[in-house]
């Protein structure tokens, strides 16, 4: 295996699982108004279920991830393939708000199968393994990006708690296929749990771009998710009054955006990647200036969706080719210090969208948003200068 590298058929398994794991954090983002609704509650009471699987997943991303350098990555895989087909099921039958919260966390915490597929991925492709990642990355983001349009479609016409039980069933068949479809590998980490741990930290104490690369993901990825969140209530309110459906349908155009955003890591590549950064959060800003000085413009819209997802995939692009250049025999570690950062940021994100919108609506968001992005681009600047000194 190590000198053929993976099957197409394998590396298939992995993107599917890993974009099907992933898309479990994000299901609720169109449809918290359904699910606020079968509760009794207002929609804006419902939102912290989605910093909390945000969160749960960047909790899980630092205490679980690191356990694929110590112990047998595909059984860790199938053990929270598993564990989350529970966690959904539990999702799916909950009658309580408190279950419903500790579920939505628990999916959070389990959804971080997907970055233990990656590092498994290239350790087992040899052969073409920047090929492979980025097919299995692509999966991921798909997974991300669809998921807005999956929940969406599936609670308009059968109800959210289809969306949670489908999903489980899906998680159950990639758990089958991985089990008789991957090989397996001995990990190489001989210390205990406490040393792994300590050693991510480690990285994060080494690295003094890597700390401000993961504080810029975090402010880009909080933008990002409190802009998501709240662009649910914006819409099925005065004067869209949009359909759960057609709310997801916003997704495709994210779909779009996410497609051009590998144009920047060539440009990461080939010139200065602070200076792409600094680009990449530059649209982010016109898109929330969109949002905040037309905001019941569709097409005005429209390009402010395109502007934030091309902006933040982007930055994601070459934030993660920065990084992979620091240390690569610690590359698995680097990525969980990164990721944990990145998506606590959204969860912080999601739940300041929140609080902005009980507060005043659309136009306290947007404030909220044009903060987050401030301070990202003055983060980009700063890179930026010190790359040139």
């Amino acid at each position: 295996m190590k000198d053929q590298g993976l099957s197409k058929s394998q590396i298939a398994i992995m993107a599917v699982a890993a974009g099907a794991c992933v898309a479990n954090i994000y299901y609720n983002q169109p449809i918290l108004k359904d699910i606020a609704a079968s509760f009794g509650l207002k929609a804006g009471d419902i939102g912290i279920i989605s910093a909390l699987s945000q969160g749960g997943y960047g909790l899980g991303l630092f205490f679980l991830t690191p356990l694929g350098d110590k112990i047998s990555r595909k059984r860790l895989i199938l053990v929270l393939h598993i564990l989350l087909v529970a966690a959904l099921a539990g999702m799916t039958f909950t009658t309580s708000v408190m279950g419903l919260y500790a579920m939505s966390g628990l999916i959070g915490v389990l959804a971080i199968a997907a970055q233990v597929i990656l590092p498994m991925a290239a350790s087992l492709d040899k052969v073409t393994r920047g090929r492979t990642v980025g097919i299995i990355f692509t999966g991921i983001l798909i997974g991300i990006l669809f998921a807005r349009v999956f929940s969406g479609f599936i609670t308009q016409w059968l109800g959210w708690r289809y969306v949670y039980g489908l999903s489980a069933v899906i998680v159950l068949i990639m758990a089958v296929f991985i089990y008789f479809g991957l090989p397996d590998k001995r990990s190489d980490f001989t210390g205990h749990y406490g040393q792994l741990l300590r050693s991510t930290l480690l990285q994060m104490r080494r690295f003094s771009l890597l700390r401000r690369t993961a504080l810029l993901g975090s402010l880009v990825f909080g933008t990002f998710s409190s802009f998501w969140t709240t662009l649910t209530f914006h819409l099925s309110g005065p004067p869209f009054h949009y359909r759960t459906d057609t709310i997801g349908l916003f997704g495709i155009l994210a779909i779009a955006g996410a497609l051009l955003a590998p144009l920047f890591g060539k440009l990461a590549d080939k010139g200065n990647p602070a200076r792409s950064q600094v680009l990449t959060v530059i649209l982010i800003i016109v898109g929330i200036l969109l949002l905040k000085f037309l905001p019941f413009s569709l097409l005005a819209l429209i390009i402010a969706v395109l502007l934030l997802d091309i902006g933040v995939q982007a930055t994601q692009v070459t934030n993660v080719a920065i990084i992979y250049t620091l240390d690569e025999s610690a590359n698995s570690r680097i990525n969980t210090g990164y990721m944990t950062s990145y998506f606590i940021g959204g969860a912080i994100g999601t739940l300041a969208g929140v609080l902005s919108w009980k507060l005043g609506g659309w136009p306290v968001v947007t404030w909220q948003l044009l903060l987050w992005a401030v301070l990202a681009l003055l983060v980009a600047v700063g890179g930026y200068r010190r790359r040139a000194v």
